[in-house]
């Protein structure tokens, strides 16, 4: 890490050094303490938040995310509080209801630019979160490097991208190091496989203890691995079902998947469904760092000194959890017609908070909404405010504003 990568937006005054805490150590301290990260606790992840007291949240993923990638991150040379950092602020800019809602408030937000979870990740970090006047949380250039999953604006044929126009001078700063424009960081990319990890392997374990996820149904009905494949063909890899259906097959005759091919919830079949997370997480883990040191050697990789490899076995096999989880958790019956309510509630919410606004806001948002040059960026401050609501807050302020 240079003197660069520690430099912050908006240039603050030494601070006391006793407890021997670095920059990336307090920028992991300011994620945590902020409000933006407490409300990920009541913020869908696959599951309603609040549903059930084992499925996981957007903030307990956010915890797993920083985790796998710290120590992942360790064992390749970066600085492990930079990757935590990212881990634990990737999804800050999710709004209620999961990506639902990401898709419905992108509808709504069409005449101000749209609406995407990282581009708000970024928006949260560098402007709404209360720390620094006018710098948001105020992190420094490395760990707002490192959240930068699509370091991009939105572009046709681009469904995700990370920056709106109205926040391009923070993040033309913050990518300065960059070698070429697109190029994430070591760091980033790190995050980002960490974030699939997390995903791909604790979905369908919570899928299986909710009993969504029938391992046994998957290992004796072709046609359903066939369903799975195309599902993972058409959303999560570029590999055709040819040649995902065999890494399905092999995935499937593994002895930790096989020994929660019956699982009735008893203390026996938790603990073998808990060895199946450890056995994928350490495997895609291991595999990535394995792959990435055979490429770049055994010196400190951070930054931009590097990329992460995947092997495109370990990538497939990551992929076809996470469609097991899209076929029988995020399409199961019932649940296009609860999107559809969520979707709903969101319309509804955003348009009622235009026609009140400013009194109908929160206050920071109404004096955002009362300094606004525009229409479109009195959107955007509205946007803001459905964004950062939790899902029951989301569903109170509805009800509240249209009743």
């Amino acid at each position: 890490m240079t003197t660069g990568d520690a430099e912050r937006w908006v240039p603050e005054p030494p601070k006391d050094t006793g407890a021997g805490r670095g920059p990336y150590e307090r920028d992991r301290a300011r994620v945590l303490h902020s409000a933006a990260f407490r409300r990920l606790a009541a913020k869908t992840q696959v599951h309603m938040a609040g549903t059930d007291d084992f499925l996981r949240t957007r903030l307990t993923h956010s915890l797993e995310v920083a985790q796998i990638g710290r120590e992942m991150g360790a064992r390749l040379g970066c600085d492990p509080d930079v990757v935590d950092v990212a881990g634990l602020a990737h999804d800050l800019g999710h709004p209620p209801f999961g990506h639902n809602g990401e898709a419905a408030l992108d509808e709504l937000a069409r005449s101000c630019g749209g609406f995407e979870g990282n581009a708000q990740t970024l928006r949260v970090l560098t402007r709404l979160e209360a720390k620094v006047l006018g710098a948001g949380l105020n992190l420094t250039r490395a760990s707002l490097d490192a959240t930068c999953k699509y370091p991009w604006q939105r572009e046709p044929g681009r469904r995700k991208f990370g920056v709106y126009e109205d926040d391009l001078p923070v993040f033309g700063w913050l990518r300065e190091a960059a070698p070429e424009p697109e190029r994430r960081s070591l760091e980033a990319q790190v995050m980002d496989w960490a974030d699939d990890v997390a995903y791909s392997v604790h979905d369908v374990e919570d899928g299986i203890h909710g009993g969504y996820v029938r391992v046994r149904s998957l290992i004796d009905d072709a046609d359903e691995r066939a369903a799975v494949c195309q599902a993972v063909a058409e959303t999560y890899s570029p590999e055709p079902v040819a040649t995902l259906a065999p890494v399905l097959d092999g995935l499937l005759a593994d002895p930790a998947l096989v020994a929660v091919a019956d699982h009735d919830g008893s203390y026996r079949a938790q603990a073998a469904l808990k060895g199946l997370t450890s056995v994928l997480t350490g495997r895609f883990v291991a595999a990535a760092v394995e792959a990435t040191r055979a490429a770049h050697g055994t010196g400190v990789l951070s930054r931009y000194a590097a990329d992460l490899v995947v092997p495109p076995l370990i990538r497939a096999q990551c992929a076809l959890l996470k469609g097991i989880a899209l076929r029988y958790v995020m399409r199961r019956p019932g649940a296009r017609d609860r999107y559809e309510r969520q979707r709903d509630v969101l319309a509804e919410l955003a348009a009622v908070l235009l026609d009140r606004a400013p009194e109908g806001l929160d206050p920071a948002f109404a004096a955002q909404w009362k300094a606004a040059a525009d229409d479109p960026a009195r959107l955007r401050v509205v946007i803001d405010q459905v964004a950062s609501l939790t899902d029951p807050s989301a569903v109170e302020w509805h009800y509240r504003l249209t009743h």
